[in-house]
């Protein structure tokens, strides 16, 4: 397994943003994570990422416990968080060469080449990450995701701002990467999700309400939006 979650907790003050998750993903698998906004998907991320410490319960990245090898966990992690956070005075290929030797990756030229070819940003690399537009800037964040190489990929979030075909680009790069990673994808595009993921894990009011293979839910017939409704109602 590549992400076990197990009793995950994040609790403020009597709020239960996450409430005891659990759930496993294997190496190679694309899930998409759904629910309202407040649902506790974020806070989900951020916990198996490390970023965030659980109040409960364990995450477990490519063996490894997050609580207990932070530093390790991001290694293997590639993450786009849904804020972003860019240094918008940095030239492009600048914060790449930046995040890459954060990572310590050897050929480091060669890998900021590779990334900006793999994610588009070929006729925007020589500006500054401030004078992007929205879909650009998202771009970039994608692109620091994936520099290192990792074997998860956990993106919250990643077509938002971009243009129809944008979108397109963008999934069928997260489709490519989902060979030899794991994709854990959170998005308010249903439709994204149904293009891209073969299995959906939907939560609301921090505790999951459904985890099954797409086919799976839609036997009914019903579209996803009807599920997505009825479960979080």
């Amino acid at each position: 397994m590549s992400i076990i979650v197990e009793g995950l907790l994040k609790q403020y003050g009597e709020q239960k943003a996450v409430n005891n998750i659990s759930f496993t993903i294997n190496k190679g698998e694309i899930v998409g994570f759904l629910g309202p906004n407040g649902a506790g998907k974020s806070t989900t991320m951020k916990m198996i990422t490390g970023y965030l410490k659980p109040d409960g319960g364990t995450a477990t990245v490519c063996g490894l416990n997050v609580a207990d090898n932070a530093i390790d966990v991001k290694r293997k992690v590639g993450y786009l968080p849904e804020s972003n956070a860019l240094y918008y005075d940095m030239y492009v290929k600048e914060y790449l060469a930046f995040i890459g030797g954060v990572h310590c990756i050897d050929k480091l030229n060669k890998a900021i080449e590779n990334i900006i070819h793999l994610t588009g940003l070929e006729v925007e690399q020589k500006k500054k990450i401030g004078q992007l537009s929205k879909g650009y800037k998202q771009r970039v964040g994608l692109a620091a995701a994936l520099i290192h190489q990792p074997e998860v990929l956990i993106l919250d979030e990643p077509t938002s701002g971009l243009d129809p075909n944008q979108i397109v680009e963008i999934r069928n790069l997260i489709k490519q990467q989902s060979t030899n990673k794991t994709v854990l994808f959170s998005s308010h595009i249903l439709q994204e999700v149904q293009a891209i993921c073969d299995r959906i894990i939907i939560i609301n009011k921090g505790s999951i309400v459904a985890d099954d293979t797409l086919i799976n839910l839609q036997r009914s017939n019903q579209s996803l939006e009807d599920i997505f409704k009825q479960v979080t109602v």
